[in-house]
């Protein structure tokens, strides 16, 4: 990074402000399955709004009971697979804790900070979608899996809300919780590698928050498709983090543009499209799936809008990236941009003060997209 950026950038950091607590209700009831979306109207803003964000819960998980439907994951055990050192070691860099499986495949770490972010993105796409798991139109699946499951959070809310399937939850690191429904478990697999599984074994196949993780989307839907029953689902859900304004207030200044510009930079050079929702529902049709639905939500960066359901969504994301900066954007420019550590902290800077500046109406697009394997 030019020096006279880095001393530009560094020096904004005094304008940065502290975030004002706020609590965000719990998510409404599910709702139906989505149908494509066409046009949607521009959030109004609140022009009151002012920094906030969610308040972290006093409670220690481990003053909680253990529930009685609730049992020892069986990830690392004889009935799953045999668990090498490798699997289960992790490796530090920059102070941050990456898998060891298939090392630097995916750049962005897996330790506690990054498992609370993770699970509070959950908790925003679930609320986007009013509560809803899913969007495909499931009708008593017997077999769930889950690529991609991170820290299991879904994988295990889906089990409790079909105690009758079997929910599998795959992921590079084995950072899952040990206590689960007992119809969910969890494995280290590479999504990506050759699958092992018997053609038409699953009901449903959900894969969530991937695209900055997926190099070959081609293969990995042709693989999902062998996979699933006939009439059986996939559901890929992801943000495409392209920033967007339906007014003047975003300027190309912004920092969180230039960010999600050299993070997609950064990630091509290790094959990895960051923007590939957009390509996304041709790749489905052309892998051979069927009735594929395509629903598009708005997910605003702040507290900014006036309505307070889209208000509590964007302090979920906002809470979600500037909690999360250090992480995501470490790896990827330090290992695919070569900047320093020091350059990627100086620049964060600003992208935080950017972040906590309500004028900026900003927001990125959330997209669902199902499609059905043909009977």
């Amino acid at each position: 990074m030019a020096e006279d950026q880095t001393e530009a950038v560094a020096a904004s950091a005094k304008a940065t402000t502290a975030a004002e607590p706020e609590t965000a209700p719990a998510a409404s009831q599910p709702t139906e399955a989505a149908q494509p979306a066409t046009s949607q109207p521009p959030i109004e803003a609140d022009t009151e709004a002012g920094p906030a964000s969610i308040p972290v819960d006093d409670n220690s998980a481990d003053n909680q009971t253990v529930d009685e439907g609730y049992a020892a994951s069986t990830t690392g055990t004889n009935e799953t697979t045999s668990m090498s050192s490798s699997v289960r070691d992790y490796q530090f860099e920059n102070n941050r804790r990456y898998h060891k499986f298939h090392e630097g495949k995916y750049h962005f770490p897996n330790d506690e900070p990054e498992q609370a972010r993770e699970d509070m993105r959950h908790c925003m796409m679930v609320h986007t979608c009013g509560g809803a798991l899913h969007y495909a139109p499931l009708k008593n699946p017997q077999k769930v899996l889950d690529i991609g499951t991170g820290t299991g959070i879904w994988a295990i809310d889906m089990g409790d809300e079909y105690p009758e399937a079997e929910v599998v939850g795959i992921d590079l690191s084995p950072i899952q919780p040990s206590w689960v429904p007992a119809n969910v478990r969890f494995l280290v697999d590479d999504a990506e590698q050759p699958w092992v599984t018997e053609p038409e074994t699953y009901d449903y196949i959900h894969i969530r928050n991937m695209a900055s993780a997926v190099k070959n989307w081609d293969s990995l839907m042709t693989q999902a498709l062998t996979a699933l029953k006939p009439g059986g689902w996939i559901e890929i859900q992801d943000l495409n983090w392209l920033l967007r304004c339906d007014d003047d207030t975003m300027g190309p200044d912004y920092s969180l543009t230039q960010m999600t510009k050299y993070m997609g930079q950064a990630l091509s050079n290790f094959g990895i499209k960051l923007h590939s929702p957009d390509d996304n529902p041709e790749r489905l049709t052309e892998a051979g799936f069927v009735d594929i639905r395509h629903k598009i939500d708005k997910v605003p960066v702040g507290t900014w809008p006036r309505d307070p359901n889209m208000k509590t969504i964007g302090l979920y994301n906002r809470s979600t990236m500037y909690d999360g900066l250090h992480g995501i954007a470490m790896g990827p420019l330090t290992r695919g941009l070569k900047w320093t550590p020091e350059e990627v902290e100086v620049f964060l800077v600003s992208v935080r003060k950017d972040l906590l500046d309500s004028r900026v109406h900003s927001y990125v697009h959330m997209h669902t997209l199902c499609g059905q394997k043909p009977l």
